[in-house]
């Protein structure tokens, strides 16, 4: 075979995926195949390629900090299934990889599979996470949270309950033609903010409203902080945001130009713009967990101040370094002299330090 994809996530089908329509002999390696993905994945409309799987799209997005912001911009959910979806060529193979070199991968049986080795396992390490508990709830007993044709992307207004002085946030988006996710979150935090209290957080909400608790829910840990790998792809190569979690838009984006470069032969590596930019971001995900909680809420508001394009850069491009300093920038040169010494000398999170974990 010429790839090995180890690892069968969103990701490393999107890598599979565009190596198969390259004519290269594909083999995915899944822990668990059959397994449903019960996780919802989302990005912004124009971060996505334009084959990219939507099942459902707003044309505008809402946030609340200590302000309410309204952003003409498209938000989408992606179809699991899609995202799921190989093609015949790709063969699938059941099993967990426990070495690996550049040409041959051995699984726990002792199986060798032989080929171009692209590690696609996603996050090793780190002790920074975003969790959240979220339910689906029919579109009409959303009402309060979100309206029609919109996502409300984070809604920073204190929940009724809580038991800790950990901030966290609402995010209401439609799901399928009649459910929105309600879901609580918790941005940044080491460790993760626990989903006992997310959970406390998000039913008190529901309850303000009289909407029934669903039975189902989803559950969320995303590690921020994970060790970038070399020769990886997606988020194993470091490609989590760690102001959003989100990882998944850069993948389907970058997937066609990582088959390319293993169709000629190129080895697959970070740039240099890569690099610097993934540091920028650690340093703002260590500036973020070092707020005060209450400070939380005027920090967005200062981001979603912002020019559309510092915005986008900073969201968005995974090696954009330009617009990501432009953005860090201005976020800094706008904000109050408090925040500015906070974010300039950040020390140990109040979050981490003062609270249960």
């Amino acid at each position: 075979m010429d790839v090995v994809v180890v690892g069968g996530g969103p990701a490393g089908r999107a890598l599979a995926r565009a190596c198969a329509a390259r004519g290269l002999v594909t083999t995915v390696v899944d822990p668990n195949p059959g397994r449903s993905w019960r996780a919802t994945y989302a990005a912004w409309v124009d971060e996505l390629p334009d084959d990219a799987p939507v099942a459902v799209a707003t044309s505008r997005a809402r946030a609340w900090t200590t302000a309410e912001h309204v952003l003409a911009r498209g938000y989408a959910v992606l179809d699991n299934e899609r995202l799921r979806s190989l093609p015949d060529e790709v063969r699938v193979v059941a099993g967990r990889v426990v070495s690996w070199t550049g040409s041959a991968a051995t699984l726990a049986d002792g199986r060798v599979l032989r080929g171009r080795v692209v590690d696609a396992s996603g996050v090793v390490g780190g002790g920074a996470a975003q969790t959240a508990v979220g339910v689906v709830v029919p579109a009409g007993r959303a009402v309060p949270f979100v309206g029609a044709d919109e996502a409300l992307i984070m809604d920073w207004r204190r929940p009724p309950a809580a038991t800790t002085a950990d901030p966290s946030f609402l995010y209401a988006i439609p799901v399928s033609a009649d459910g929105v996710l309600l879901e609580e979150t918790s941005l940044a935090r080491r460790p993760g903010l626990p989903l006992r209290e997310l959970r406390l957080r998000l039913h008190a909400r529901l309850a303000v409203h009289g909407i029934p608790v669903p039975v189902d829910e989803e559950r969320v840990r995303i590690a921020l902080d994970g060790r970038a790998r070399d020769g990886a792809f997606g988020a194993a190569a470091g490609w989590v945001h760690p102001a959003t979690g989100y990882s998944v838009a850069v993948a389907l984006r970058r997937a066609p130009v990582v088959a390319e470069a293993l169709a000629a032969g190129r080895p697959v590596v970070r740039s240099a713009a890569e690099r610097a930019v993934r540091a920028l971001r650690s340093r703002g995900l260590a500036a973020l967990l070092a707020l005060p909680p209450d400070d939380v809420p005027e920090f967005f508001d200062g981001f979603f101040r912002l020019p559309d394009r510092a915005q986008r850069a900073y969201l968005g491009g995974h090696d954009d370094l330009r617009g990501t300093v432009e953005a860090m920038v201005r976020l800094f040169g706008s904000a109050s002299w408090g925040m500015r010494g906070r974010l300039a000398f950040p020390v140990r999170s109040a979050k981490s330090a003062r609270t249960p974990g």
